[in-house]
């Protein structure tokens, strides 16, 4: 059952918490309120209530109701914190905290079946942050205590090398396992034959396909197929990688979309647009909806083959049936006016949205942006960047090089000192300022008399080298 579906139906703990959409909004006031009313609170509450708002991608609550359980748990003398409880507790503690935290809270763990259920989600987090030796010095005390008994962290581990292009590496990770006698499930088979692929090419990747066939505990499906064919494409060998997609599209889910998709893209990287097609309508008959993230994915492989009539047609399509109008997916579209040059249609299409009371993000101004200072309209391309700059709170959204520089030039252009420092101010604070950029703004202090040690100041927390130019920029400002 979904979050909406629980509290409209329900008037209990987990309901009530669920009720909470703010982040300021106490979890544990909740709990405390329910419990000076004498309501009983089991750990299944708690558990479910944690469970749901995880889901709902809530975090801040989620770690909340985390210490409650085990606070909880430790007043009774017939329960106890569960290895799971712990797992979630490390998987909250990155997500709100710091992997700085969540090792230590891995180090203080009671017991190894806690640290065999919490080792996965700080593996992850190791695999996010690249960090190869420290997951290397966790698989080694893993290790050593007995607990790799499963596929997993393993998996861990391999999706780190491959993303480290330490290709080489992942082959021991799987003799490793047959030493122990690990199972190895389809994402390993998987991430070995990429690695072979990598490392010995077509022939070590097939063979490692072939021993798959014959392993008895792992059935074949789409995701393997759909791997072998993108090796044979990467090798060049087309007629391979088709059939190896023929393949896969047997094995695919009358119940599951995912697979779809992964072959529709591979279609279109093939440059295969009827097949392209053919799988997005096979995929409607599918059971359930067809979310926006499909529409996406479908779009984005239009736009790719360069059929902007029809991803137009399935755009239309969408916005037909959407409930909530999702800015992603009409950002694919204005991406691919933007590209082609047409910002009519572009800006066009961005009136529509607000229309439809869509919610432009970040990429939508960057979009704009972009196409607004190719086509040399800088008044508007400064004002989306402005737009943009308002939302960075809210993610990690980075400016395009080239967008940055095209804007100084014109603020220095114009005159616009002011402009000039706020904008040099927000590229220093996102850490993507360069030389150039400082040059531009001392040349404008220069011009208009103005004292510039700040800007020395920015230069030196950037680490900025400086050239014959600058210097004399600097003395001439008498710095």
């Amino acid at each position: 059952m979904d979050e909406a579906a629980y509290t409209s139906k329900r008037d209990d703990l987990t309901s009530r918490i669920l009720k909470l959409v703010f982040p300021r909004r106490s979890a544990t006031a909740v709990l405390q309120n329910w419990i000076d009313q004498c309501h009983k609170v089991t750990a299944s509450d708690l558990r479910n209530a944690s469970r749901l708002l995880l889901k709902s991608k809530r975090h801040k609550h989620a770690l909340e109701c985390s210490p409650q359980i085990l606070s909880w748990m430790e007043a009774q003398n017939r329960f106890q914190m569960s290895a799971a409880d712990h797992a979630i507790r490390l998987e909250l503690i990155i997500k709100i905290q710091s992997l700085a935290e969540a090792e230590e809270y891995f180090e203080h763990l009671p017991n190894s079946s806690a640290q065999k259920a919490a080792c996965l989600p700080l593996l992850h987090a190791y695999v996010k942050e690249r960090a190869v030796e420290k997951a290397e010095a966790l698989m080694q005390k893993l290790n050593d205590q007995g607990l790799t008994v499963s596929p997993h962290p393993l998996n861990e581990m391999m999706k780190l090398y491959m993303a480290m292009s330490q290709f080489e590496k992942v082959p021991s990770v799987i003799l490793q396992m047959k030493r122990n006698k690990i199972p190895l499930n389809v994402l390993s088979y998987n991430l070995w034959m990429s690695a072979c692929s990598e490392v010995s090419g077509i022939a070590s990747a097939e063979m490692v396909y072939k021993e798959m066939v014959n392993d008895k505990n792992v059935e074949v499906g789409w995701s393997s197929l759909s791997t072998l064919a993108n090796i044979y494409q990467k090798s060049g060998l087309i007629k391979k990688a088709n059939m190896a997609l023929k393949s896969a599209e047997k094995k695919l889910s009358a119940h599951n979309r995912l697979g779809f998709f992964f072959l529709i893209t591979m279609h279109a990287s093939l440059n295969n647009k009827e097949e392209v097609l053919r799988l997005w309508e096979a995929s409607k008959r599918v059971t359930g909806r067809i979310t926006s993230t499909n529409y996406m994915c479908i779009l984005l492989c239009l736009v790719k083959l360069g059929d902007i009539a029809e991803a137009e047609r399935i755009f239309r399509e969408w916005e037909s049936k959407c409930i909530n109008y999702d800015i992603r997916v009409s950002n694919v579209l204005l991406g691919a006016y933007m590209r082609t040059g047409s910002m009519e249609k572009a800006e066009s299409l961005h009136l529509h949205t607000l229309e439809r009371c869509g919610r432009p993000n970040y990429k939508t101004w960057e979009i704009l942006m972009e196409g607004w200072v190719k086509s040399q309209q800088m008044d508007k391309a400064i004002n989306a960047m402005k737009k943009g700059f308002s939302m960075l709170k809210h993610c990690d959204w980075r400016p395009n090089p080239g967008i940055v520089m095209a804007t100084a030039e014109y603020m220095e252009k114009h005159g616009n000192v002011n402009d000039l420092n706020h904008y040099v101010k927000v590229i220093h604070q996102l850490g993507i300022a360069n030389l150039t950029l400082y040059k531009s703004l001392l040349r404008m202090h220069l011009l208009f008399q103005r004292p510039g040690f700040h800007i020395l100041k920015m230069m030196e927390k950037d680490e900025i080298e400086i050239d014959d130019e600058t210097t004399a920029l600097v003395q001439a400002l008498k710095v």
